[in-house]
């Protein structure tokens, strides 16, 4: 960030990428062609820009292990003749800044936050091999990878950055998560776990292109009901695939409640559903709370799994299939037993406006997100739960928490400004700029909206669960009121997405009848922070 700029212009700075899809940052002021492709990678032919990939990374070794690394490569442009000249260096979770060696197209390097263990680990690794990697500020030792999920950056002098997340949580393979595998990158949206599959090699296979990943069927734990005073608990799964699928034996698991659980018997019919009862389909009964929590279905192969992130919501949750291939999870509006499933449920605290990358050139720019109450009630974000514990309402994503403080007025408006912006300007100063009225929420944040995209999610606290002998594993869950994964690589629906990607317009909500993780829920102009 150009301190030296926001005091001399008095304004705001763009913020740096937080959370993002492998992609190049290759914007530029000028404005992209109104038909401008999806990709934003260099063409095949006449590249000039060298864009980067993360190609597989090891977040929670096997056995207690310290280790941890991540593999780099070109993906796409020319070679590099010196990393260091080109300010190659890893950001976001981990920091390293490259030296001054060259990086050929091809070349697969690793970086560690310890080379010692690395090389016990993986004696024939024979490839070129960095690290460790910069210490923690606030601990004075090596930093870590968070175990809960996080974002590894590369900057490449701005251009052909690339940003890629991990998650210990469904989807995300959970062989990668302190069970011996690492997560290769399969390719597409890296911000999304379907582009990542656990190794098929044990440890994975660092330096080394190319490498395979454990394979899923087609069946797909789709909508799971919990226990409420009207209705019994259940399953429903689905088959994407043209054969039937015979599913007995098949584990179920309950990460919250430590239960795993056999399918007594059951075949998925092609294209079909099968709904398994609480009480009668496994081997025991299962029981699914309003709490929410983490669930996985296991297939008779090692990597065959499906899971479910279940919000803390008495509504059914499942997964909902999106235009551009992908998928999205969450409460449903209504339960579709054995059919296929209904829309997002969306509660009144929505995303109306996102300016994730504002145009560097222009110092009036900078980036805010905008949240609305479309009800016609005040909303406090700050609960109190029966247990006695509080808690403000959080916007992950962009690290945001309310305070007890707040209000915010029926049909009315929050913005959020990154935490820099507080500290050079104050908010008093940054509503006379930007024209925001005093009926308007002003708050900061202390992350930061990436230039890629991310995942961004309104949560309201639901339940504490305590851990008497250790309270630094207490454990929050939420209940989903918004949620979207932006990308820079949206297109379609009449709409020019680029010109949100650093040509000074935003995202702005038009369809509020489901979560905002469609593309076609957006359009895009000229900023209006708190209008």
């Amino acid at each position: 960030m150009d301190i030296k700029k926001l005091f001399a212009m008095g304004l705001g700075v763009s913020a740096m990428a937080f959370f993002a899809a492998c992609s190049d940052d290759s914007s530029s002021a000028t404005e992209p062609e109104a038909d401008s492709s999806e990709s934003s990678e260099p063409a095949s032919s006449g590249e000039t820009i060298t864009a980067m990939a993360i190609t597989e990374i090891m977040y929670n070794a096997p056995k207690g292990s310290e280790l941890e690394w991540v593999e780099v490569t070109i993906a796409s442009g020319p070679d590099l003749k010196s990393m260091l000249a080109m300010n190659m260096r890893l950001d976001g979770a981990v920091s390293f800044a490259f030296p001054d060696e060259p990086l050929a197209k091809g070349e697969y390097i690793v970086v560690t936050n310890n080379r010692d263990l690395f090389k016990e680990t993986y004696p024939d690794f024979n490839g070129r091999l960095f690290g460790p990697w910069d210490n923690d500020p606030s601990t004075g030792s090596v930093a870590k990878l968070s175990n809960e999920g996080d974002v590894i950056d590369v900057k490449l002098s701005n251009k052909g950055d690339i940003s890629c997340s991990y998650s210990k949580d469904p989807p995300w393979p959970s062989l990668a998560n302190g069970k011996g595998r690492t997560l290769v990158y399969k390719g597409g949206n890296a911000a999304q776990a379907a582009s990542w599959g656990a190794s098929a090699e044990p440890n994975g296979k660092p330096g080394v292109g190319d490498d395979k990943w454990l394979t899923t069927s087609n069946i797909r734990l789709n909508e799971i009901m919990p226990t409420t005073t009207t209705s019994d608990a259940w399953v429903e799964l689905y088959n994407a695939g043209s054969e039937p699928v015979d599913v007995t034996g098949w584990v179920f698991e309950s990460k919250i409640r430590d239960q795993k659980l056999s399918i007594k018997e059951g075949t998925v019919p092609a294209g079909g559903y099968l709904v398994l009862e609480a009480k009668t389909s496994f081997d025991e009964e299962l029981i699914v709370s309003d709490i929410g929590g983490a669930y996985y279905l296991y297939g008779a192969t090692d990597g065959d799994e499906s899971s479910l992130l279940l919000p803390s919501s008495k509504l059914s949750s499942g997964v909902v299939d999106l235009s551009d291939g992908s998928t999205a999870q969450g409460a449903l509006k209504t339960a579709t037993k054995g059919e296929a499933n209904s829309a997002l449920y969306i509660g009144s605290l929505i995303i109306n406006e996102i300016q994730y990358h504002p145009n560097a050139d222009d110092p009036n720019q900078v980036e805010f997100l905008e949240l609305k109450n479309t009800s016609d009630a005040a909303i406090v974000p700050y609960e109190k739960l029966t247990s006695g514990d509080v808690r403000g309402w959080k916007v992950e994503g962009i690290n945001f928490e309310f305070a007890n403080t707040d209000t915010i007025p029926a049909g009315g408006l929050a913005v959020l400004f990154p935490e820099s912006l507080k500290t050079v300007l104050g908010e008093d100063v940054i509503r006379s700029r930007y024209s925001i009225g005093n009926e308007v929420k002003v708050k900061f944040y202390s992350g930061k909206l990436s230039n890629r995209g991310e995942t961004i999610a309104v949560k309201k606290p639901y339940f504490h669960q305590k851990d008497a002998s250790n309270p630094l594993n207490d454990q929050w869950f939420y209940d989903w009121s918004d949620a979207t994964l932006y990308s820079d690589n949206w297109s379609g629906n009449g709409i020019d997405y680029k010109r949100a990607d650093g040509y000074g317009y935003s995202l702005q909500r038009k369809d509020t009848s489901t979560m905002g993780y469609e593309a076609s829920a957006w359009t895009v102009g000229e900023p209006t922070p708190g209008k």
